[in-house]
């Protein structure tokens, strides 16, 4: 069993980058805007960054899974287009017990190149995403299915 925490970027900073509000920002629009800049560390290899809209099931916890999947030629980061937690799961490797965090609706998330992760997997809302991701040529997706089905569940 995996036990899902709140997503914070210590906890995620293995895997990739946490895309919130907070920390320093710099005013801009005459003032009536805050950027928090420069918020993943983006990565397209020999392609280019494309933005893709992606329209997910909605999922309940405890949630039951066996696929991870990576992009081993680019990152890939999921930003949710409603106000609603999403489940993110993450791995260091494929013998590695996944970890699980759960977003607090107002969070995206930015998985580096490479990094195993399960599937996107909106837990309320319209499940609606903007993605960002590597569009080049050839296969940019692993996909490894564990050989015992894990359970996440809420911390």
């Amino acid at each position: 069993m995996i036990r899902a925490l709140p997503l914070t970027a210590a906890a995620f900073a293995p895997f990739g980058d946490v895309l919130e509000v907070g920390g320093e920002a710099r005013a801009i629009n005459a003032g009536m805007c805050n950027r928090y800049h420069d918020r993943a560390r983006m990565d397209f290899g020999d392609g280019r960054a494309g933005i893709s809209i992606f329209h997910a099931q909605l999922r309940a916890l405890p949630y039951h899974f066996d696929l991870i999947e990576r992009h081993p030629d680019g990152s890939q980061a999921f930003i949710p287009m409603s106000d609603n937690p999403f489940l993110v799961i993450a791995a260091l490797n494929i013998q590695a017990t996944p970890q699980a965090f759960i977003t607090n609706g107002a969070q995206g998330i930015n998985f580096h190149r490479g990094t195993w992760h399960g599937v996107l997997t909106p837990l309320s809302g319209a499940g609606l995403f903007a993605v960002i991701d590597r569009i080049g040529t050839g296969a940019n997706l692993e996909e490894y299915r564990h050989p015992t089905v894990w359970t996440v569940v809420r911390d």
